[in-house]
């Protein structure tokens, strides 16, 4: 009898892209598999995961918002809506199992699952525990975790360190160089900075790249692919109008071929741009988005920066100091080679196979 796994999460690329990474190796592992997405209204996941050909049910459901208290007024009622739609959804599905990779619908499916007891898994990718992993893994049946240290947050028997999983296509990636350089029509032999703020954006890189456009392709002589996000594009490309070693766009939808090109990245510090970045083995500036939940991203450049394996700007200070940084390591290329060296060591690339193998073992 084929197996039946409900798969809860999104909100962004970091919480959809190993989802996506964790299914197909569900596939692999057995053809017969049949996965259920489930995520919330309106978000990313609703257009992503159809496109890498996996259904999807859709929560009305919303995060907590930290800026505007007002706004969470409906929060309680969205909640207890998503849990008569997520019973609704198990009653119809059946499920054997039942993994959250984070996001809000990750809440209601895995608690509704640990309730009617269906085996429950966590992947816990940040190195610092969002609020309601740490509630719902005292319940849960397993937790991967993208790094160790991670006793102080869930029961220690529990936890399984597996790495993130990480796209295929970038893990095992073959692009050459010279096809990176064709994809983003970059002629001259110069090097390249990456520059990307997740998939949401970011305001403050945003910004500091604009300002310091002259000094990055003028006087460093570097070549910029410029991943902005949708809010900033429209201003991006007004501020690149004749520069021929700019490639800019709101999102980059194949990252193998950015990576490829990429000599040098400056990148928020969210848990999956981090295991992309080991994988890849690129030298890295990180700017970690200060409001994300618990400071996660600090925690994670963090880690990387004590071991000499990334260097890292607070968002305070984008504004003088990422492109004089950038230059700086643009010139050095012992350090670069350093950071390469010890960024690559830290790289998992069967993370995905670790956990599929993890939850299919009590339902084979």
């Amino acid at each position: 009898m084929s197996k039946r796994i409900i798969i809860a999460g999104g909100g962004t690329g970091g919480h959809i892209f190993p989802a996506i990474a964790i299914a197909n190796a569900l596939r692999k592992m057995d053809s017969n598999t049949v996965i259920l997405f489930v995520g919330a209204k309106g978000r990313m996941e609703m257009e992503k995961v159809p496109q890498a050909g996996f259904e999807i049910k859709g929560l009305n459901i919303s995060g907590f918002n930290r800026s505007s208290l007002i706004k969470n007024i409906g929060l309680p009622f969205k909640l207890v809506r998503s849990l008569f739609q997520v019973g609704s959804i198990m009653k119809k599905f059946k499920p054997d199992a039942v993994i959250g990779v984070g996001g809000y619908s990750s809440f209601p499916v895995l608690r509704t699952a640990q309730a009617k007891g269906i085996p429950s898994y966590i992947l816990e990718s940040n190195s610092f525990a969002g609020k309601s992993n740490i509630l719902l893994g005292k319940k849960a049946t397993k937790i991967f975790t993208g790094t160790t240290g991670m006793e102080k947050f869930f029961p220690a028997e529990k936890i399984m360190v597996t790495g993130n999983p990480v796209r295929e296509s970038i893990s095992f990636s073959t692009v050459k160089r010279t096809e990176a350089e064709k994809f983003f029509s970059l002629d001259e032999n110069k090097k390249t900075l990456l520059v990307m703020g997740g998939s949401l954006g970011a305001k403050s890189i945003n910004e500091a790249i604009a300002g310091g456009l002259d000094e990055i392709v003028n006087k460093a002589g570097l070549r910029l692919i410029w991943q902005t996000g949708k809010n900033y594009i429209g201003v991006a490309r007004e501020k690149t109008k004749g520069r021929s070693s700019v490639w800019v766009n709101d999102f980059i939808g194949q990252m193998e071929f950015a990576y490829a090109a990429a000599d040098l990245v400056v990148a928020r510090a969210g848990a999956m741009t981090v295991a992309e970045l080991c994988v890849a083995e690129k030298p890295v500036v990180f700017v970690p988005y200060p409001f994300a939940a618990e400071d996660h991203q600090t925690a994670n450049a963090k880690l990387l920066v004590n071991k000499q394996a990334a260097e890292m700007i607070k968002d305070s200070e984008v504004m003088e100091k990422l492109v004089p940084a950038v230059v700086m390591l643009a010139k050095d290329e012992s350090r670069q080679q350093e950071l390469k060296r010890n960024i690559g060591v830290l790289a998992i690339k069967d993370a995905d196979r670790r956990i599929a193998t993890e939850i299919m073992k009590p339902i084979q």
